[in-house]
């Protein structure tokens, strides 16, 4: 038997087990090797029937007292009593009718199940049944336990795993033997086999550690090949001078953060080594005017330069701003907006000029990396919450340039072990201060019964000349589920404030022209409520937008509430944020908001409590498919695969990994 063949080759696997194991893409006897447990089970020494309690899981010796009988009813239950010398407790199986024939009245067996108070009996609900000898052979170790699908059996799962275990020393182990030394890392084939039959808890701690070392070791390996695509000769942009008179020159003052950051994107760009930089800031911290300094020093220096938003709305924003820019510190650069709404003669007319122009500045979407999109002397990329794109669009948008400078801005506060994991190893520039005219949002978490002085607040607002969000998970009602939607909070609105308040709604079903246009009128027009799902989430600027209020708060992350939270509070008026929890069982989590202004707190808080797949989205876009590795919880062994990574720098030893790395990880 062979890694590849088939696990029909198997002893005990059939023709519908196979199918069963296919279903979990599990195929040959390397995928099956590779399918590790979940979880453990520690079998207990046997107790006293006595001494069960409610709750509690037990291990007791019993003696079938009674012929197991059925109870009536949809699901087909099997009652028995056992007993030994302190006592007698009713076991029960629901169907299971097999169980009837397997337990004799008088034989003596181990039951280890759960015990459950069912009316005023205590009883063992479906026990595991051993006979003595069989306990104490399971009792000597660690058992693992598998995910499932009908069909397949923890038990069958392990005899599988017995039969073949031996070939778990045909696994190629990527890990230079230098590194298992230097780290005292077990083999490949010694961690795959404690994996499945450990004896200690240490066995299941080392063979992990190194399971995940080697993931995040083939990650980090990885990106080095990138880097060996990407640092050659680039593009030198060496307008710093000028750059730095138009920043001293604005009407308000950069915050140092600001200016820390434009003098390490400038330095970068005016070397011949391509750019790799991440501009992290808060919400309101002031990325975008950094952006468009960089993007000043590329047309200033003769090439192109794009900026790309993930929606219509942000990029029309980004544009105007622009414009708006450049006119104040009168630079004659021409600006271009291409989006995915943008008509199909005017597409036609930027894609032309694009593909002959030199010095241009480009705002667009996901349509910038259309085909025919041909970007003529591309000399800077920035993505704006790079994040919310895939791997593929930002490869396809970073190779329409000859080596380009690559900036990418996030407003998600994000640990440098998950940035990593995200970006690659870039170099990070912080902005943590504020502009000095932003003052601190004042935060409330209330519940349903707080709607009504809410609006009242609301309506105080607007009378001062001000404006409010209110946020619904939901676009529109749906059946079973008490949850807020638009559409039903809009006209609730519109009847309680009648025409003195004019009420909007916002939400992603729209045609990108509509949104834009009911945005438009929320700025500049005379919406007052905009009621909106999460689309207003990304870079929405809006001055004078003083209230923020977010209902079905517990069923968003703490970061993304932050990131809502930023639409507010802009100008130069007081602004509030109202988070109503309408379950009120999710209070202490919230109440990390109402603490804390601070986004690098509340993304770790929330990193911390819900993870980075769910975090960020990315285990569901492909960006992240460790098999065993937690970006969270294993930081320190990411770290440490880190340093090896550098320590080696040796391209005969990287080389060695660029096949390995196309059929080992999907990242």
């Amino acid at each position: 038997m062979e890694l590849s063949s088939s696990i029909l080759e198997i002893k005990g696997i059939g023709e519908k087990t196979a199918k069963a194991f296919e279903s979990k893409g599990v195929y040959t006897v390397k995928d099956i090797l590779l399918n590790f447990p979940y979880n453990y089970i520690k079998y207990p020494e046997i107790s006293n029937i006595n001494d069960a309690s409610e709750g509690s899981t037990v291990a007791v010796l019993g003696r079938v007292l009674n012929v197991p009988y059925n109870r009536g009813g949809r699901l087909k239950q099997v009652i028995l009593r056992i007993g030994d010398d302190t006592g007698n407790i009713t076991v029960s199986y629901f169907n299971m009718p097999y169980i009837k024939n397997a337990l004799k009245v008088g034989t003596v067996h181990v039951f280890y199940g759960q015990v459950k108070k069912i009316g005023n009996q205590l009883q063992l609900t479906q026990p595991k049944v051993f006979d003595e000898a069989e306990y104490s052979d399971v009792k000597a170790y660690l058992n693992p336990v598998y995910h499932l699908s009908t069909g397949i059996s923890n038990n069958l799962t392990k005899k599988a795993l017995k039969e073949v275990i031996s070939l778990s020393d045909k696994i190629e182990d990527y890990i230079p033997d230098s590194v298992i030394l230097s780290r005292n890392l077990l083999t490949k084939a010694d961690a795959i086999r404690l994996l499945h039959f450990p004896k200690c808890d240490d066995d299941i701690i080392r063979a992990r550690y190194r399971m995940v070392f080697e993931e995040f070791f083939l990650f980090l390996m990885k990106i080095e090949l990138n880097k060996g695509n990407i640092y050659h000769n680039g593009i030198i942009m060496d307008s710093l001078d000028y750059v730095k008179g138009i920043s001293a020159s604005l009407d308000f003052k950069l915050t140092k953060d600001q200016e820390s950051s434009l003098n390490d994107i400038l330095s970068d760009m005016c070397t011949d080594v391509p750019m790799q930089r991440l501009l992290q800031g808060d919400v309101g911290s002031g990325k975008t005017i950094v952006a468009f300094l960089s993007m000043l020093n590329a047309s200033k220096s003769g090439y192109g330069s794009v900026l790309m938003a993930p929606t219509e709305v942000l990029a029309t924003q980004h544009y105007n701003n622009l414009i708006d820019f450049l006119n104040r510190i009168n630079y004659s650069g021409t600006v271009y907006l291409l989006t995915g709404s943008t008509k199909k003669s005017e597409k036609l007319k930027i894609k032309e000029a694009l593909s002959k122009e030199t010095d241009y500045f480009l705002i667009g979407t996901h349509a910038v990396l259309e085909e025919d999109c041909i970007l003529n002397n591309l000399g800077l990329v920035i993505t704006d919450e790079q994040h919310r794109f895939g791997v593929k669009q930002r490869e396809t948008i970073n190779e329409k340039g000859l080596s380009p400078h690559i900036l990418v801005m996030s407003a998600t506060p994000i640990p440098r072990t998950l940035s990593i994991i995200l970006y690659g190893d870039l170099k990070v520039s912080l902005i943590k201060t504020m502009p000095q005219n932003r003052i601190p949002i004042k935060n409330a978490l209330v519940d349903i019964s707080y709607r009504k002085t809410a609006y009242e607040f609301i309506r105080k607002e607007v009378q001062k000349g001000n404006k409010a969000y209110i946020v619904c998970p939901m676009v529109e009602p749906s059946e079973g589920l008490d949850i807020c939607d638009v559409n039903t909070y809009a006209n609730t609105l519109r009847d309680y404030f009648n025409d003195d308040i004019k009420v909007q709604m916002l939400h992603g079903k729209m045609k990108p022209s509509e949104k834009n246009k009911i945005m438009d009128e929320f700025k500049n027009g005379d919406t007052d409520v905009l009621v909106s799902t999460t689309v207003i989430e990304v870079g929405v600027d809006v001055k004078n937008a003083t209230v923020m209020m977010i209902e079905n708060a517990e069923r968003f992350g703490l970061a993304q509430l932050h990131q809502l939270r930023g639409r507010v509070g802009r100008g130069d008026s007081q602004s509030y944020c109202i988070f109503v929890n309408c379950k009120d069982n999710d209070n202490k989590r919230l109440e990390i908001l109402t603490k804390s202004n601070d986004g690098f707190y509340i993304a770790n808080e929330d990193l911390r409590l819900r993870g980075p797949g769910d975090m960020f989205g990315v285990r569901q876009s492909g960006e992240i498919d460790f098999l065993m590795a937690d970006i969270y919880n294993d930081a320190e062994i990411l770290k440490e695969a880190s340093e090896e990574v550098s320590r080696i720098k040796n391209a005969a030893i990287i080389s060695r990994y660029k096949d390995i790395l196309q059929q080992s990880l999907n990242i």
